[in-house]
C-alpha cells in the first residue's frame, strides 16, 4: 500500500467521522534529522495522521543532523523550550537514558494513556537495542537499518563472476575483488561507508565478539572497551593490506562520504552501507545492483552470528502537559500500525520494525517485486541476538565513534598497526567513558 493511498484512506476516515468534541485541537512538536527524500516522506506520514483525526496535531521541524538535533535539543531543554519528540541515532542511547528527568519512557507513556505498545510485536533486534535491563521499552523504534552489501551486478558477470552468488565470507571478497580488478571491470574491488559502524561494532555483532563489557554497556555504567582483540586488529591490517593492491579503497572516516560516489561511478564494485541507502542505491546507479550480507571470517567459530541496528528512535521529552503526552501516545499507536510501518519500510529500505509489518510486506509481494530487499531483515534476524549482538550502550559514544574512525585512518595511512590503533582507540575511549560515568552518578 503506497503512501497515497494510505493518505487517501487517513482523510476518508477524517471526512466520515463526526466529531463531537468542541475543544481546540492539541499541537506537538517533533523534531527530526531527515532532509531531502526522506524528510518528505516523513512528512508525509504526519500528514496522514493530521488528516485521519481532529483532536492532535503532530508538526514536524527538520533540525540538522542527527548530532545537531541532539545538541540542540539538549540545549532547548535547558530553556524550557523542548519538542514532544525527539528523534535520537541509536549511539545516543545511552546518553539520553542517563538524561534524568528528562525523557518520558515510552513503556510508561502508553500505559498511562491506554495505548496500544506490545514490546513482543517489534523484532527481537529492535526490542534489544531499546530496553532497559527489565525489558521495558524506553523509546519508540521508528526507523532502524542495517548495513548490507551491494554489489555491481554488470562488473561481476564482465568478470566473469556469478551475479547470483555475492561472496559471504571475507576470503571470497578479496578472491572476487581481486578478479575484478585484474579483468579491469572495476580499479577497486569493495570500499565502505561508516567504518566504526560497519567494520568495528557491526563486525564485532557479525562475529558474536565483545565491544565491552557489562553486555557491551548494557549492563551498567561501569563498563569498559574491549574491542582491541585479535580479531579486530588483524581485520585493520587486513584492510590496510588489501588498500594496497587496491581490493579495498578507504574513504574517509566518519560516514565514509566518498564511499558511494565510488560506487555510483563504477569504481568500486562492491560497497557496504545502511540498508536505509537502498532507494538512493538503486535511484543512482545506471547498472543492476545486487544485495547480500556482510561477510565473515570463516575461521572464527560463532560466526555468522547477527547484525546490529542503526538509525533512530523517538523519545518523548519531559515538561509538558498531560493533553499533550495523550498526543504523543495517539500518534505513537499510529506508527504501530502494520500499514503504517510496512509503507514506510517499502518506500526507505529502513526494516519493518515489527513482524506484522514484515508479514504484511510479504503478503503485498513486495519482496517478490524487489529481489534483496529482505537481505537486510535475513540477517538481523539470522540468530538470537546475544550478549555481544544486541546492540551497544555507551555513553559518549558519538564521541568515541569519531575516536574509532580517527584511529582506523592511521591504520589506512599507515602510520599504526591494526593492534596499535585498536589499544589507542580503546583506551581514548575509556577515557570517555569514566568521564560519562563521573557525570552520571
Amino acid at each position: 500500500m503506497s503512501r497515497y493511498t494510505l493518505h487517501a484512506l487517513a482523510v476518508g476516515v477524517a471526512t466520515a467521522s463526526l466529531s463531537l468534541s468542541a475543544h481546540a485541537t492539541t499541537e506537538i512538536s517533533w523534531w527530526h534529522a531527515m532532509g531531502g527524500q526522506l524528510g518528505e516522506i516523513l512528512e508525509g506520514i504526519t500528514t496522514d495522521f493530521n488528516a485521519s483525526q481532529d483532536e492532535y496535531r503532530v508538526v514536524p521541524s527538520y533540525r540538522g543532523t542527527y548530532t545537531e538535533t541532539m545538541t540542540g535539543a539538549i540545549a532547548a531543554f535547558r530553556a524550557d523550550e523542548q519538542p514532544h519528540i525527539l528523534q535520537v541515532f541509536e549511539v545516543g542511547t545511552g546518553t539520553m537514558m542517563n538524561a534524568e528527568g528528562a525523557i518520558y519512557p515510552a513503556y510508561e507513556l502508553m500505559e498511562a494513556h491506554g495505548r496500544s505498545f506490545d514490546r513482543d510485536a517489534f523484532l527481537p533486534a529492535v526490542v534489544g537495542y531499546y530496553t532497559d535491563t527489565n525489558g521495558n521499552m524506553l523509546s519508540f523504534p521508528f526507523n532502524s537499518s542495517t548495513p548490507i552489501m551491494y554489489y555491481n551486478r554488470d562488473m561481476f558477470e564482465e568478470a566473469g563472476l556469478d551475479p547470483e552468488q555475492p561472496p559471504e565470507t571475507w576470503a571470497e571478497v578479496v578472491d572476487f575483488s581481486r578478479q575484478l580488478v585484474d579483468s579491469g571491470a572495476a580499479s577497486c574491488g569493495f570500499t565502505t561507508s561508516w567504518p566504526s559502524w560497519v567494520m568495528l561494532e557491526n563486525f564485532s555483532a557479525w562475529h558474536n565478539v565483545p565491544l565491552g563489557t557489562l553486555e557491551n554497556g548494557f549492563g551498567g555504567l561501569e563498563t569498559e572497551l574491549i574491542f582491541n582483540n585479535e580479531l579486530v586488529a588483524r581485520h585493520w591490517d587486513n584492510l590496510h593490506d588489501w588498500q594496497e593492491e587496491d581490493v579495498f579503497r578507504w574513504a574517509g572516516p566518519g560516514t565514509g562520504p566518498d564511499s558511494e560516489p565510488m560506487f555510483y561511478s563504477q569504481d568500486c564494485a562492491i560497497f557496504f552501507g545502511s540498508s536505509a541507502s537502498r532507494a538512493d542505491v538503486t535511484a543512482n546507479s545506471e547498472f543492476e545492483v545486487g544485495f547480500g550480507m556482510q561477510p565473515y571470517y570463516d575461521d572464527v567459530e560463532d560466526a555468522p552470528q547477527n547484525s546490529i541496528i542503526g538509525g533512530a528512535t523517538l523519545w518523548t521529552m519531559q515538561g509538558h502537559s498531560d493533553d499533550e503526552y495523550e498526543a504523543v501516545a495517539a500518534f505513537f499507536e499510529y506508527l504501530s500500525q502494520p500499514e503504517v510501518q510496512a509503507d514506510w519500510h517499502q518506500q526507505t529500505g529502513y526494516l519493518p520494525i515489527t513482524q506484522a509489518a514484515w508479514d504484511l510486506s510479504q503478503e503485498q509481494g513486495y519482496y517478490a517485486e524487489n529481489p534483496g530487499a529482505e537481505v537486510a531483515l535475513e540477517q538481523i534476524t539470522l540468530n538470537e541476538p546475544t550478549e555481544n549482538s544486541k546492540g551497544l550502550r555507551f555513553g559518549n559514544f558519538v564521541q568515541i565513534r569519531d575516536i574509532i574512525s580517527e584511529e582506523m585512518e592511521a591504520v589506512m595511512t599507515g602510520d599504526k598497526s591494526g593492534q596499535e590503533a585498536a589499544d589507542d582507540a580503546v583506551e581514548r575511549g575509556n577515557n570517555l567513558l569514566r568521564d560519562f560515568e563521573a557525570a552520571n552518578q
